[in-house]
């Protein structure tokens, strides 16, 4: 969708970033866009997927985003493209049901950006970056507990497991126990406050990304349930998609990417069968890979927006066969630290 979309890139934490939509080109050449076609963008952010869709066919696009900031201003990308743009606030794991509300019960294309944006990091009141200090909230959309709440209330073992899950940090332990020791002092409120602390216990060498990065992104991950959004996400696509419709998704994390590729290579094969359990008739195929490995960027685009640089494209197109009522994915969301449970 925008540069920065997306987590674990060295500099997705801070600095101000152009909103270049990322692997644009790929992103079309996979969805292939034609007249007369509904497509959903379910991460509009600053609209760059959905100018470059209706930009290259007489179609019409629902776009979608949890934060309102990226819908309003919006608006004068509806008004440039006279009606073949809608705008929907919510989350893009409803984005079959969104679909249906506006009046279309199948689309032909849905295209998903994962993780933050880089206006929201650009944003210091809201919290995303360590780089420009300000209160410690990363929530995407107005409600619900924020990253300050989490950090000065979650019991200091769950925080750890928070941290290592879905930051990947080796040091998660020490992390929680240094914030433990700090709220004890007072609340920890800004992201400078934070990020000092974090560093007092995890260390980098010259070049690399700062120790900061892995805790806020797990965190920011967590607040807005990021993983079992994107999991919901894909089973919606599969709902809503017309037979030869396609699905694009951008991830910039391991774990993110782990949930795509896991999703589209179940959908796209037959399950095993175990000779010790009883024969069973194997499910039919929803989706056809046509990414059989990932898509990265170029080394130009790279250059020209290093953010964009930990990017991988996956995408499948969905075959006759009925959507699914077995969800693959749960093996590995069902392990994830989820808040509010």
């Amino acid at each position: 969708m925008i540069a920065g979309r997306g987590a674990g890139q060295p500099d997705a934490a801070g600095g101000l970033a152009r909103h270049l939509p990322v692997m644009l080109r790929e992103v079309l050449s996979q969805l292939s866009p034609r007249d007369g076609g509904v497509y959903i963008d379910g991460t509009f952010g600053a609209g760059g997927y959905s100018r470059g869709i209706l930009d290259a066919a007489g179609c019409r696009v629902v776009g979608i985003d949890r934060d309102i900031s990226a819908i309003t201003s919006g608006a004068s990308l509806v008004e440039k493209f006279d009606g073949r743009l809608v705008l929907a606030e919510d989350r893009f794991s409803r984005l079959d049901q969104v679909a249906r509300d506006l009046g279309f019960s199948r689309v032909d294309g849905v295209v998903l950006d994962v993780g933050v944006s880089s206006m929201q990091i650009d944003q210091a009141e809201r919290g995303f970056s360590f780089r420009s200090d300000g209160p410690l909230d990363m929530r995407m959309e107005h409600g619900g507990k924020n990253a300050a709440d989490v950090v000065n209330k979650l019991d200091e073992r769950e925080l750890a497991r928070v941290i290592s899950t879905l930051g990947e940090e080796k040091r998660a332990r020490a992390v929680a126990r240094a914030i433990g020791e700090g709220r004890n002092d007072a609340p920890i409120r800004t992201t400078n406050e934070l990020a000092d602390i974090v560093r007092r216990v995890v260390r980098s060498k010259p070049g690399e990304i700062d120790p900061a990065t892995r805790t806020f992104q797990a965190l920011r991950i967590y607040v807005n349930d990021e993983l079992n959004e994107l999991a919901n996400a894909l089973l919606a696509a599969e709902r809503i998609l017309s037979p030869g419709g396609r699905l694009v998704v951008v991830a910039f994390h391991s774990l993110e990417d782990r949930l795509v590729k896991t999703f589209l290579t179940a959908r796209s094969s037959a399950p095993a069968i175990s000779r010790h359990e009883p024969e069973t008739q194997a499910l039919p195929s929803t989706f056809k890979l046509l990414t059989k490995k990932p898509l990265v960027p170029s080394e130009g685009e790279t250059n020209e927006n290093p953010r964009a640089r930990s990017a991988k494209l996956r995408a499948g197109q969905r075959t006759e066969a009925a959507a699914r009522d077995d969800d693959p994915l749960t093996p590995l969301t069902a392990r994830l630290p989820r808040i509010g449970s």
